[in-house]
């Protein structure tokens, strides 16, 4: 698992110290690591893109992800760190990587919608499991959905079935879970997205 914190500040930190300490929970209790969990938190461009192309099963993000520039863009909350996809997408080309996961979880702010779903695909080295989200969500959503996503993720140590689709069944076994516990609708949605033809060419 690659966890990425652009959010940078107190509220992020508090999100992904739950989400690492879930995962350390889930080892313990199958008395052996099936998880390895990779933690980045920076404002360094080139260490954020070498998080957002390392190959891992699960690449889960988290900061504000509203669209509000000229391109979909993950920024902190004090603005001073904004990765945008479309800048991450270039520069990926020019390094011939782009993202190569089984599964993105997108855990900011609208990042479920069509210019988002857009933007990731100009991004992909291969297929992956996307899930999103289609408003805005704080850390009671995300605390919800995501102890619900990685319980269910790593509930069978995934066998038999590739990191996408690992993903993809958590992912909605996520949402019913979400809707029975709070008594919503799930803001998280989860597709799968393939490269752009764009993409295609530049990490062929």
């Amino acid at each position: 698992m690659s966890l990425l914190d652009v959010g940078l500040d107190a509220n992020f930190d508090a999100a992904m110290s739950f989400i690492q300490s879930t995962l350390a929970n889930i080892n313990i209790h199958y008395g052996e690591p099936v998880v390895d969990i990779d933690f980045v938190r920076s404002r360094d461009p080139d260490t954020v893109l070498t998080a957002f192309t390392a190959s891992c099963d699960v690449l889960h993000v988290m900061a504000h992800g509203d669209y509000v520039t000229d391109s979909p863009t993950f920024s902190s909350s004090d603005e001073r760190t904004k990765i945008s996809l479309e800048q991450l997408g270039e520069t990926a080309a020019e390094r011939g990587r782009g993202i190569s996961t089984g599964a993105i979880l997108a855990d900011g702010c609208k990042t479920g919608t069509g210019a988002w779903q857009k933007a990731v695909r100009d991004c992909l080295h291969g297929d992956v499991t996307y899930i999103g989200t289609s408003t805005q969500v704080g850390w009671y959503e995300s605390t919800v959905f995501c102890s619900a996503f990685y319980s269910a993720l790593l509930r069978n140590k995934g066998k038999g079935i590739t990191p996408a689709e690992q993903a993809q069944d958590a992912a909605k076994r996520a949402q019913e879970a979400y809707t029975l516990l709070t008594d919503r609708n799930c803001p998280y949605k989860v597709m799968t997205l393939s490269p752009s033809r764009w993409a295609k060419q530049a990490f062929q």
